[in-house]
């Protein structure tokens, strides 16, 4: 078996050496982008399957598509640095993995619409963080006229105001259940109380996302970038003790520390007035809670665009769905537009 090299540096060597070549001066860019685990760097030795090998993405105006493909199938040698160029997986066919298009149709297959034109906030909503990031994250091999990096630019982040209405609706998610661990525990569930509470772990760590302006990766790799995150050191250890409480009073005290942190870090934002980031008694109950209704309203009061404000706190596609078949087809994931649409009627 061959060295375990990274995804990123094995396609870079590949297209330098190999694909390059066989392009020739045909107007090119180049790139390891899309899906993978190599893309977002998280790639390891385990990597190394039979699903794995030498790839990089190539956008070619569309009138080269094909006389570029052709000279890549006839060109690619069968092996590179002892790892086969062809290789195949589960339902996939052997093939090689030098994918050829033009980027403007690439784009609306990836997120749904061609980012090189203006992306309405609607647009953003549909399209998943997970598909966001395989654009922006991976490695540019070759963009002469920069076309790439300006489309990697546009979408490095969002839009003001669609950030503020993503934080407000990733608060609302907090609103709706943090008192229910409490409620749970009392009564003696103790499954349950657990269960909320990984729920609310989950919502806390996508929400230091948000804060961050950073796109969250899909499950297998929200812990690894997470890491990432400048708030991970301090923020890890209490939603560790969250997740490894075993009685109400530690799971409480450890949701404490996470979630006034975390408010803590949207004031010194400065993006919404200040709220005060301590817990308090859960109306009348003595659950301590966040109040994370608060923090919505700090947000939507400083979104200016009528029409997400008009919305309901839904948010975008994964805060609606987490279901692989809709983040993952792009067929499914745009008409969300629909909705919102008639959200709004």
């Amino acid at each position: 078996m061959a060295e375990f090299v990274p995804g990123l540096e094995l396609a870079r060597a590949f297209y330098e050496e190999v694909v390059s070549p066989l392009v020739g001066d045909r107007r090119h860019s180049a790139a390891l982008i899309g899906s993978g685990s190599a893309v977002l760097g998280f790639d390891t030795e385990r990597s190394t399957d039979p699903g794995c090998g030498p790839r990089v993405r190539l956008f070619v105006d569309a009138r080269d598509v094909d006389e570029v493909c052709a000279a890549v199938d006839a060109g690619l040698p069968d092996e590179f640095r002892g790892r086969p160029t062809r290789f195949g997986w589960d339902a996939v066919p052997v093939t090689h993995h030098v994918e050829v298009a033009q980027l403007g149709s690439w784009l609306e297959t990836r997120i749904g619409f061609d980012a090189r034109d203006a992306i309405s906030p609607v647009q953003w909503l549909c399209a998943p963080q997970q598909r966001l990031l395989e654009v922006v994250a991976g490695a540019v091999f070759r963009d002469p006229d920069g076309e790439l990096a300006a489309v990697r630019a546009a979408l490095a982040w969002y839009p003001h105001d669609v950030w503020l209405w993503l934080l407000a609706c990733q608060w609302r998610r907090l609103d709706q259940e943090e008192a229910f661990v409490g409620r749970a525990a009392e009564v003696g569930d103790e499954l349950g109380s657990r269960i909320v509470a990984s729920r609310l772990v989950h919502d806390l760590t996508r929400l230091a996302f948000l804060l961050e302006r950073r796109y969250a990766p899909y499950g297998k790799w929200l812990g690894s970038a997470f890491a990432q995150l400048d708030v991970a050191e301090s923020l890890r250890p209490a939603l560790l003790a969250v997740l490894a409480a075993v009685d109400y009073d530690t799971r409480e005290a450890a949701l404490v520390r996470a979630v006034e942190k975390l408010a803590a870090r949207q004031n010194a934002l400065g993006v919404t007035d200040r709220v005060e980031p301590t817990v308090r008694p859960f109306h009348a109950r003595p659950y301590r809670v966040l109040g994370s209704a608060r923090l919505v309203e700090a947000c939507v009061r400083r979104v200016g665009d009528p029409w997400l404000r008009s919305l309901p706190l839904v948010g975008g596609v994964d805060q609606i769905s987490d279901s692989t078949d809709v983040l993952e087809d792009t067929r499914i994931f745009t008409r969300i537009a629909e909705f919102y649409d008639r959200a709004t009627a």
